[in-house]
């Protein structure tokens, strides 16, 4: 039996069903940001391939159940997802590990880490692997925080107060990993 595949709104209906985090349509509607015909729409689909079903309670009430099909979809999507997230970290651990490196053979031993993200915890770990122990990391929440020398490693999207220090070489990851990851 051929598997039919689910578009990204059937595939979030089902998560949606399957987490029994709605109670009707209307909440489905809701936390999907579609209108309630669409999401009524949707929902017919899900019942005609197999998906789920629909229990009545009452004339005015239903309950939606994930069938055996519509779990092993779930189960598959979601490991699917959670591998793709897996080879997404290596290759920007990779692209992490050539530009930290890089500024440690130019002789950089202070790294200034702005922003708290998992990004960060990443860099630290490939300090860690790639560099000897003759290093320092410094966190911090803003740019005029940083003082002596070192390098700026800016691992946030928001726009941080102050300028960096003239004395200061800024690599911006995000934008760096952006472009090349």
């Amino acid at each position: 039996m051929p598997t039919t595949n689910l578009n990204e709104h059937e595939f979030e209906l089902v998560n949606i069903v399957g987490s029994q985090l709605a109670a009707n349509q209307r909440d489905l509607s809701r936390q999907m940001n579609l209108s309630l015909g669409m999401t009524n729409m949707l929902m017919r689909r899900l019942v005609t391939k197999g998906y789920i079903r629909i229990k009545q309670l009452n004339q005015r009430k239903v309950k939606y159940i994930l069938t055996p099909k519509g779990f092993a979809e779930k189960m598959r999507k979601s490991v699917h997802y959670t591998l793709k997230t897996i080879n997404s970290i290596g290759l920007i651990k990779k692209h992490l590990s050539k530009i930290l490196g890089s500024l440690y053979q130019e002789g950089e031993r202070k790294f200034y880490i702005l922003g708290e993200s998992d990004l960060a915890a990443l860099i630290e770990i490939v300090l860690r692997e790639q560099c000897q122990h003759d290093y320092t990391v410094v966190h911090i929440k803003d740019r005029i925080q940083a003082t002596g020398e070192g390098v700026i490693l800016v691992c946030t999207d928001q726009q941080a107060n102050g300028s960096s220090p003239t004395a200061f070489k800024e690599i911006n990851l995000i934008e760096n990993l952006a472009y090349h990851v």
